[in-house]
């Protein structure tokens, strides 16, 4: 299974190769990040670590054993105990349950050692993938969203809850 790892910058040319082998496929279920996030990776991934290291984002990759992305789950926009949970994984690795158990590991991270007790997600009605990781992981649907112009759900979870 792999391994949850927090974002390092030695992490940088494996998670390019990831995004760029997933680019379409990703793109398929949620906006593209545009050729800009490509052209300036490095720059970009540095600024990530910068603000990761300043508590605003907890960042985090699902690492084979062989060091290649499997998948990111990131916990975004950090304040008052609260953040915004989000995910991707790999188009080769989809279905075998490392959402879930990447989910499972950040939620248990946001208690233990991020302080967080409430975590946010939002995904769109069709993805039914995305809705059933969030339900199996404890979180409880709160409302109905657009998401880039396509219905969708707003999701809660509080420490506490089973998932």
């Amino acid at each position: 299974m792999p391994a949850l790892q927090r974002l390092r910058l030695d992490h940088a040319p494996a998670l390019l190769t990831f995004e760029q082998e997933n680019r379409a496929y990703f793109a398929a279920s949620v906006p593209d990040r545009g050729d800009d996030y490509f052209g300036h990776f490095d720059a970009r991934h540095s600024s990530l670590l910068a603000e990761q290291a300043a508590g605003l984002h907890h960042f985090h990759l699902l690492v084979g054993d062989g060091g290649e992305v499997l998948g990111r789950v990131n916990l975004i926009d950090v304040s008052d105990g609260c953040a915004e949970l989000g995910y991707r994984i790999a188009e080769k690795a989809a279905g075998q349950g490392l959402a879930t158990s990447g989910v499972r590991q950040a939620c248990a991270l946001a208690v233990t050692e991020y302080g967080l007790t409430t975590l946010r997600a939002v995904t769109t009605l069709d993805n039914a993938g995305s809705r059933a990781v969030l339900v199996r992981t404890g979180f409880v649907p709160t409302g109905e969203i657009l998401l880039d112009g396509r219905p969708g759900l707003d999701y809660v979870w509080k420490s506490g809850r089973s998932g």
